[in-house]
């Protein structure tokens, strides 16, 4: 360089380009707000038998899924759930043609040969008389089923199952790698099906019927062979299985509190859905949760682990968590308040109304469809 000149500058770099929010926060919630979300919304299906209000449930967690689900093969399971709910809803109705309804009714539809049965069999039927009244009552509790159904299939599809299991308290690790695998795997069948019938309908040959379904059958099961061959050697040389030394009294403690927490939940929320149990149930309740709590923590210490990049629970995911229970605590207090809008009766025949307070409240549901992030490929974690 000549002296005189000025010293040549550094070619500056161009800024650093911010992170938006959408890159500060991962486009992901933490997957125990969306099981939150959806099993309340299950919860307050089974507090109605109004069709219009299970309509409006199904509704709503199709539009959240439509909107939040993210492009991953587990993702795709939400029409398996949808053809489940369907399947469960007509063997409901066929169960009332078939063996008769406890409904009393006077509109007769058909009359069917009806098998004369021992006395021994008494209250039971084969065929008879299929009134409208037994049809209907048939109809709206298996539509209750099915959304409590389709709500659990929400879950399953937008809460990643792999990070669902590091969410999981360390009691129930073994348990919980087991279901996130046979959670993992079933929507890997549904797509090899799919595929494996596409590529069948391209070549010209028949992918329906018994002889497609063989077909199809064959390289579905050996694809999932190999998944699973695959799966235990990796899960083998990661030291999957190994539990660290606990003391007998620690063990027996953790059993007495795990087993008595959870029988209490089970009586707490029994006497929640029973008219009966309404005094004792909601302590009842959380003295199993505290108990059952207490016993996973303990637990816990036989099978330490360390999470990487562990999910956080953010106000976002808070408030889409808080959504539905927002949703199952106004169905409780809906139904205390006006049990006939939410079971409207079948005798005599009349025309179920729409409660207008309890339908606002449901739409509360639809409230993630705003506050979740836009969907994208899941990356491995």
């Amino acid at each position: 360089m000549r002296s005189g000149d000025a010293p040549l500058r550094r070619a500056e770099r161009p800024p650093a380009p911010q992170p938006t929010d959408r890159e500060r926060a991962p486009g992901r919630l933490h997957p125990g707000a969306w099981w939150l979300w959806a099993l309340a919304l299950g919860t307050a299906a089974t507090r109605t038998t109004n069709p219009l209000l299970l309509a409006l449930l199904l509704t709503t967690s199709a539009y959240v899924v439509l909107t939040c689900r993210p492009h991953t093969p587990w993702a795709r399971g939400y029409s398996a759930f949808l053809h489940l709910a369907l399947a469960v809803l007509l063997v409901r109705l066929l169960f009332v043609v078939a063996l008769g309804s406890p409904v009393p009714g006077t509109h007769v539809i058909v009359t069917l040969p009806e098998v004369p049965l021992p006395d021994w069999a008494q209250g039971i039927r084969l065929g008879g008389k299929v009134t409208a009244e037994g049809v209907l009552f048939a109809l709206y509790d298996g539509l209750r089923l099915a959304a409590l159904l389709v709500c659990v299939g929400a879950a399953n599809v937008l809460a990643a199952p792999s990070r669902l299991l590091k969410s999981l308290p360390g009691a129930l690790y073994e348990a919980g790698v087991a279901a996130v695998v046979a959670l993992t795997f079933a929507p890997y069948l549904i797509a090899d099906v799919q595929r494996l019938r596409a590529a069948r309908r391209l070549r010209g040959r028949p992918d329906s019927g018994l002889r497609g379904l063989l077909q199809v059958a064959l390289p579905v099961l050996e694809g999932a062979l190999e998944r699973s061959v695959a799966l235990a050697a990796a899960m083998d040389a990661r030291g999957y299985g190994r539990t660290a030394e606990v003391p007998a009294a620690v063990r027996r403690t953790t059993t007495a509190l795990t087993l008595g927490g959870l029988l209490g939940v089970c009586a707490g929320t029994y006497g929640l859905l029973t008219a009966v149990g309404g005094v004792y149930g909601l302590p009842l309740l959380l003295a199993g949760l505290v108990a059952a709590l207490a016993g996973l923590r303990l637990g816990g210490r036989r099978s330490p682990r360390t999470r990487y990049r562990p999910d956080r629970w953010t106000p976002r995911a808070c408030l889409v968590a808080g959504s539905g229970i927002a949703v199952a605590a106004l169905l409780f207090a809906a139904a205390a308040v006006d049990p006939a809008g939410l079971r409207p009766g079948v005798v005599p025949l009349t025309a179920p109304t729409l409660p207008l307070w309890p339908a606002a409240a449901i739409l509360v549901g639809l409230l993630p469809a705003f506050l979740a992030p836009a969907p994208r490929q899941e990356q491995p974690s």
